[in-house]
Order: C-alpha cells, then sequence, then structure tokens
C-alpha cells in the first residue's frame, strides 16, 4: 500500500512536469517504452529490485539502456533511483499512464463476457455506458468462460455485474 501511494504520487509529479514542460507526447512514449522493456525481460525488475547493485550503478545501467529518451524522462528515472523507489519505478509508469489517460478524458472500461459479443450487442452495451461516462470510454474486452453468459462492466471503481454465474449465486444464496 505504502509504495503504490508514492507511485502515485511520482507519476503525478512526473504528469505535471510533463505538462508544464510541454513534454507530455515525448515522456509519454518514454513511459510506454519502459513498461514494454520490463514486460519483456523480467531480470530489469529483479534488476531495479536488487539491493545488491548499488544506485550509482543502476542510475548508469538506466541511462545506458534508455540513451534514446528524453533528457527529462532520464533525469525523473534517476530521481526515482537515487530516492531508493527504483522498485516501484514500473508502478510509477503504470500510474502515470492511468493519470493521463484521465488528464485526457479517457476512461478505461473493460467488458467481460463468457463469449466474444455481437457488435449489435457491443454497441447497445456502449450508448448505456457512454450515457454514464464524463469523457471517452476505452473499452477493452476480456472473455471468462466462467461467466457462463451475460457480462460484467468495470469502470474505475464501478461494476455492473449482469453475468448468468452472479445471478445463479444469488440465486442459491437466497435458497440457503
Amino acid at each position: 500500500m505504502k509504495s503504490n501511494k508514492s507511485a502515485v504520487r511520482y507519476a503525478t509529479a512526473l504528469l505535471e512536469l510533463a505538462i508544464d514542460h510541454n513534454k507530455v507526447e515525448l515522456i509519454e512514449a518514454d513511459i510506454l517504452k519502459l513498461l514494454s522493456t520490463a514486460e519483456e525481460a523480467h531480470d530489469f525488475q529483479v534488476f531495479l529490485n536488487s539491493p545488491l547493485i548499488n544506485i550509482d550503478k543502476k542510475i548508469a545501467v538506466i541511462k545506458q539502456l534508455f540513451q534514446d529518451f528524453n533528457q527529462t524522462t532520464l533525469d525523473f528515472l534517476a530521481l526515482v533511483t537515487n530516492n531508493g523507489r527504483e522498485g516501484v519505478m514500473i508502478e510509477i509508469a503504470k500510474q502515470f499512464i492511468t493519470k493521463l489517460k484521465a488528464h485526457r478524458g479517457i476512461v478505461p472500461v473493460t467488458i467481460v463476457s463468457a463469449q466474444q459479443l455481437e457488435e449489435n450487442t457491443k454497441a447497445s452495451i456502449l450508448s448505456k455506458i457512454s450515457a454514464s461516462v464524463n469523457g471517452t470510454p476505452e473499452i477493452t474486452e476480456e472473455i471468462d468462460a466462467d461467466l457462463i453468459g451475460g457480462f460484467i462492466v468495470r469502470m474505475g471503481d464501478h461494476q455492473i455485474d449482469a453475468s448468468v454465474a452472479s445471478q445463479l449465486k444469488r440465486l442459491k444464496q437466497q435458497f440457503v
């Protein structure tokens, strides 16, 4: 929990810095590359978390790995490392992308269904969601066969569960 709070604070600071210096797109590209590197190379996260590697060496390696990054991004990553927060660097990057989407008015919406939704069903769900969303919905679809049928819509802290599995669960609880 503590690391998540610090990740949010660092991400907020980076976003404000990017906006102030008109480098939002440059820093966003750098952060996306950082995230893809961490996803592709598990060793990178192990490297960041290692207490055996001193801070100066970590900063040198980060600067070497990401030498094509904007100087502002490199300075930020060095600051995070100097402050001993390199272990949450990937979480900071994820929080930055989340905060950037919110800044742009993009609302992430996840639709989970038992099978691929038909286009008219998806359009119907989207029209109802759009009425209650302040901003542009960014739709992500997931398939979960355990739902049996129906769907679940997640928007931030809100969830609409119209799945057959949850309806059966509620029915079972009523009988018990």
